[in-house]
């Protein structure tokens, strides 16, 4: 697996670290579940939009 930097506020590290101390994960480990977590939160927010006309229309679909 390749690696890169990322520049956050020593504040963010700080807590970035007790967290991951706190889990008993990796830095790395902590910072892919809060992306996870972030995207599960962004998929429930565009899951919560209305649907569009032509999603409604796939929705009445006869599948039989």
């Amino acid at each position: 697996m390749s690696t890169t930097t990322i520049r956050v506020t020593k504040p963010t590290r700080d807590a970035l670290n007790r967290l991951a101390s706190q889990r008993n994960e990796t830095l790395t480990e902590t910072v892919s579940r809060g992306v996870r977590l972030l995207q599960q939160e962004q998929l429930g927010i565009d899951l919560s939009h209305p649907l569009e006309p032509e999603e409604l229309e796939w929705l009445d679909v006869d599948l039989g």
